[in-house]
C-alpha cells in the first residue's frame, strides 16, 4: 500500500465508520427499546421512505440548495467585504463590531414573518434568511485574519517604507485566507439552516415545506428523509470547502 493510499484511507475511514456507528445505534436503539415509528423512525425506515418518495424530494431538495448557495454567495461578498473593512480600521472595528454581535443575536426565525410581509410568500424569504445566518461568521472570521496581524511585524514593514494599505493587501488579507475558508466550512452549513427555517413557514416549495406537508400528513419517516438528504448535501459542501482549504491555503498548515 503506498503513502498515498494510506494516507486517503487515513482521512476517509474515521468519519465513515463514525456514520456507520451512528446509524447502527440509532437502528438497534430503536428495535431494542420499541420506539414507535411514529415517534423516530429508523434508519432503514426513513432510507425506505426516501426511495417511495424521491420523485417529490429532490425537486424541492434542489430547491433548497439554490436558496442556499444564492444566499451563501451574498455572504461572502458581503462578509469578505465588511471584515476587510472593520479589520483594516481600528475606528470601523471598534465602531462597527458591537453592532454586529447586536445583530447576529436577533433569532433569524423571528425574522421570517417579517420578510414574508415585505416580500411575501417564496423563494426570496428563504435567501435572505440564508444570508443573514451566515453572514455572521465570514464577517467575524476575515476581520480577525486582518487585524490580528503581529504588531512586531507591522513595525517591521513601516521601518521599510510600507504603508497601512500595503500591510493590509500583502500581509493582512492573506493572513485572513485561512480564517475565511474556515468560516465557509461553518457558513453554508448555517446557510441549510437558515434555508430550511425559512421554508417552514414562509416557501411553497423546499424541503422545509415538504416537511411541513409531510408532518400534517403524520409521514414521520418522509421529515426524517428529507433531514437526512439535507445533511448529505450540507456535508457534500463542507467537503468541497474542506478541499478549496487544502488546495488555497495548505501552506498554513503546512505543519500536519
Amino acid at each position: 500500500m503506498t503513502e498515498a493510499v494510506r494516507a486517503r484511507l487515513q482521512s476517509i475511514l474515521p468519519p465513515a465508520v463514525t456514520i456507520a456507528l451512528f446509524f447502527a445505534v440509532w437502528e438497534v436503539g430503536c428495535l431494542v427499546f420499541s420506539v414507535d415509528e411514529f415517534v423516530l423512525p429508523r434508519p432503514t425506515v426513513a432510507l425506505a421512505s426516501y426511495f417511495k418518495w424521491q420523485s417529490a424530494i429532490w425537486p424541492n431538495a434542489l430547491q433548497t440548495l439554490m436558496t442556499t448557495l444564492v444566499g451563501f454567495g451574498m455572504a461572502i461578498g458581503a462578509g469578505v467585504a465588511l471584515g476587510a473593512v472593520i479589520g483594516y480600521s481600528s475606528l470601523m472595528y471598534r465602531a462597527l463590531y458591537p453592532v454586529l454581535i447586536a445583530f447576529n443575536s436577533i433569532p433569524k426565525a423571528a425574522l421570517v414573518p417579517v420578510f414574508v410581509i415585505w416580500f411575501g410568500i417564496g423563494t426570496v424569504p428563504a435567501i435572505l434568511i440564508a444570508f443573514l445566518i451566515s453572514f455572521f461568521p465570514i464577517a467575524v472570521n476575515v476581520a480577525t485574519g486582518i487585524a490580528t496581524v503581529e504588531p512586531e511585524l507591522r513595525d517591521v514593514l513601516r521601518s521599510l517604507g510600507a504603508s497601512q494599505f500595503d500591510i493590509f493587501k500583502k500581509v493582512g488579507f492573506p493572513r485572513a485566507a485561512p480564517y475565511f475558508f474556515a468560516s465557509l466550512k461553518v457558513a453554508v452549513t448555517l446557510a441549510f439552516v437558515g434555508s430550511v427555517i425559512a421554508e417552514l413557514g414562509a416557501a411553497n416549495s423546499g424541503i422545509g415545506n415538504l416537511m411541513v406537508i409531510a408532518s400534517s400528513r403524520f409521514e414521520v419517516s418522509l421529515v426524517f428523509a428529507g433531514l437526512l438528504v439535507v445533511a448529505a448535501m450540507g456535508v457534500a459542501l463542507y467537503a468541497v470547502f474542506a478541499l478549496l482549504e487544502r488546495r488555497m491555503v495548505a501552506w498554513a498548515y503546512r505543519g500536519r
